[in-house]
């Protein structure tokens, strides 16, 4: 088997890579933990933790990712909001919520994904295809939410609590949220969690009112978790969100003076079990079963979509001498309605199974390898009433990966690793789907799914107080679907998308400080296939308005913080983050279709923002929270937003949104 001291050495480097205590990691014997295993990328791969959202009082998805530079949020508010792993957006990201994927998109001009920091335990992110176990349709990487319990909120000696938080934005809002938690048996815990939040439209850097940018959320969350006997768990939790405003026509670009406003209402519920069960090294059962309905109603038609996904994911993990194997399937069914009355539907399907693989050859070196099959369906459902026929995919492929890691000394580890992912035909976007026409199908006759190659090296140092990691990475993406928006096919194999660059991270202990820098650097491009445009553009950088639900592209990115912490009671801190000036091509597809007479050179203006924050217990359950996001009231798009196209002629409200200026976020916190 795998012995204590192999299993230091693995947690040493998994450690250093999370924030996590390896000795936690090394003392903990149960297979249970094997999700913390990874090799293939590892050196890419990072947590965020409850501690840090708390520190910032993170109320948006920008707020989880702050500290990230891999990782970046553009859109400015939050139902916009978009995710971009090394440039590629979150439509090629794995993104799950306890298991559950957070599948397709509701409108293109709002984001896919939606959460509650204040509900979540940890954040792992896996930047770039990875391992067979990290779920269907992997491309750019994968993200897990993960929610709290009642064991995280409780000491093994009590039996109920609960905490009281009222939260001030000065720019602007508040935030109000209860959670109770108890022990309904010595086995059985139960947690309630409610969130309620209200916003005024915030001021950008110049005190400007950035309009549409005002909404009422509320959030319900309940778990019951236990355990069966003395090797089975198992978690039930339901979650209900709602989001309320009225926002314009295209909430992700910056709204004009004389703009109309709308009323829209976006909601999500979903339903989770988890389930294991631990028997001896050779039967470690794990199980998810979801059910998640959202929805989106509003814009300048008042059109109304849905989307519906369930389905689950089974794996087994078998330990045999020094070798680790984890296997399963998994499946997931789409559904998304558009229009009410209903206008158009579409419906996909993707069943995995896959095995990964973990060997501990020597005591210095740890090799991880495995395999995965996905098939995808894909269907366009004809109504009552329509014409043609439906447009139709389906399509298979298996990927493998490998990857090693090696220590060369006590401080010194070597990583590199390989990975393949594959993604067919998924259901599109709710307001963009159309009914399917009499002159036949979408899709081009030789659209293929969509396959990625991922390449990592890396070399990472851990000592007592310093840990430093350098890594390199090319992915290749083949055959990326994209809409051919004039003439052609609507559905058809672009080209190819590349994302290479380079990753810093460095974190160092000195006494009662902590200080950690991260960078990186990322080119995103595509490469179009031969005739897809009818002249040679060569290579060509994403940009988020022309090539949506690909990429974007962003400056160089630099992460430098501090936090001080003399006593247990007492921690603040700073945060600075710098994005370097980027100009661009764009508009290739309104160029060759004769609608412009050049190309437009896209200038991203680089920023500079500071963070501020302090947390104090001021009495035992007592505990106030400050913090001040850009302090120096920086007037500043970020990078990962639509950028301004308005210079442009007949582009004039292509612009996206100004992020937020100055805000003090005040917070007291009650725990009992």
């Amino acid at each position: 088997m795998i012995t204590v001291g192999k299993k230091r050495i693995l947690a040493a480097f998994i450690a250093a890579l999370s924030g996590v205590s390896a000795s936690t990691l090394a003392n903990d014997s149960e297979l249970g933990t094997i999700e913390t295993v990874t090799v293939v990328g590892q050196a890419t791969n990072f947590e965020v933790t409850s501690e840090q959202l708390e520190s910032y009082q993170a109320n948006d998805l920008s707020d989880v990712f702050r500290l990230t530079p891999s990782v970046n949020v553009g859109g400015s508010l939050g139902i916009a909001q978009k995710i971009y792993v090394r440039g590629l957006e979150d439509n090629y990201v794995n993104v799950t919520v306890d298991g559950a994927p957070q599948a397709s998109t509701l409108f293109h001009h709002i984001g896919r994904v939606s959460i509650d920091p204040n509900l979540l335990k940890q954040v792992d992110v896996q930047a770039g295809a990875g391992e067979a176990s990290s779920g269907a349709g992997t491309i750019g990487g994968a993200i897990r939410f993960k929610t709290k319990s009642v064991d995280d909120l409780l000491a093994s000696d009590e039996s109920f609590g609960g905490k009281l938080s009222a939260s001030h934005f000065t720019n602007a809002g508040e935030q109000y949220n209860v959670s109770l938690y108890g022990r309904l048996t010595d086995d059985w815990g139960l947690l309630g969690y409610y969130n309620d939040t209200s916003r005024d439209n915030f001021e950008d850097g110049n005190g400007d009112d950035v309009l549409g940018t005002a909404s009422d959320q509320n959030m319900g969350f309940v778990k019951l978790s236990g355990a069966i006997g003395s090797n089975q768990n198992l978690s039930l939790s339901y979650e209900t969100r709602e989001e309320e405003a009225m926002f314009s026509s295209r909430p992700n670009w910056h709204v004009q003076p004389d703009e109309l406003l709308y009323p829209s209402k976006a909601e999500r519920d979903t339903v989770v079990a988890n389930y294991a069960l631990h028997q001896g090294p050779a039967l470690n059962l794990e199980a998810t079963l979801y059910d998640t309905v959202s929805s989106f109603k509003g814009g300048r038609f008042d059109w109304y979509t849905e989307i519906a996904t369930f389905g689950f994911d089974l794996r087994n993990t078998t330990e045999i001498g020094d070798h680790r194997l984890t296997y399963g399937v998994d499946y997931r069914d789409d559904q998304v309605d558009s229009g009410d009355p209903l206008y158009a539907q579409e419906k996909g399907e993707v069943l995995g199974a896959y095995v990964q693989a973990y060997s501990q050859v020597t005591d210095q070196l740890l090799l991880s390898y495995g395999v995965r099959y996905d098939n995808y369906e894909f269907q366009q459902q004809v109504l009552a009433g329509a014409a043609g026929e439906p447009g139709e995919f389906e399509d298979s492929d298996v990927s493998f990966n490998a990857g090693l890691l090696y220590e060369v000394t006590q401080h010194w580890a070597l990583g590199l690793s390989y990975a393949e992912a594959f993604r067919g035909k998924e259901i599109g976007d709710g307001f963009t789907i159309e009914t399917p026409e009499a002159a036949g199908s979408p899709f081009a006759e030789d659209i293929v799914g969509e396959t990625v190659s991922n390449v990592e090296a890396s070399v990472e140092y851990t000592g007592s107080n310093l840990n430093a990691k350098l890594a390199i990475f090319d992915s290749e993406i083949e055959n990326a679907m994209f809409d051919q928006l004039y003439g052609g096919p609507f559905y058809d194999n672009a080209g190819t998308v590349n994302t290479s660059g380079v990753e810093f991270d460095l974190g160092y202990v000195l006494g009662d400080f902590y200080a950690h820098m991260g960078y990186s650097n990322v080119d995103s491009e595509f490469d179009p296939k031969a005739g897809f445009y009818t002249q040679d553009f060569g290579t060509i950088h994403l940009s988020a308005y022309e090539f949506r639900h690909l990429g974007n592209s962003r400056g160089d990115t630099w992460n430098l913080g501090l936090e001080y912490s003399p006593v247990e009671s007492f921690k603040a801190g700073f945060n600075i983050g710098y994005v370097d000036d980027l100009t661009i091509g764009t508009l290739y597809q309104d160029f060759d279709a004769g609608w412009l007479p050049s190309l437009y050179e896209l200038e991203k203006e680089g920023y500079t923002t500071v963070d501020l924050f302090a947390e104090w217990e001021v009495v035992n359950g007592l505990s106030l929270n400050a913090a001040i996001i850009n302090v120096f009231d920086e007037h500043y798009r970020d990078h990962s937003s639509v950028g301004d196209y308005s210079a442009v002629e007949g582009y004039g409200l292509v612009v996206g949104p100004w992020e937020a200026g100055r805000d003090i976020r005040l917070s007291v916190n009650y725990s009992f």
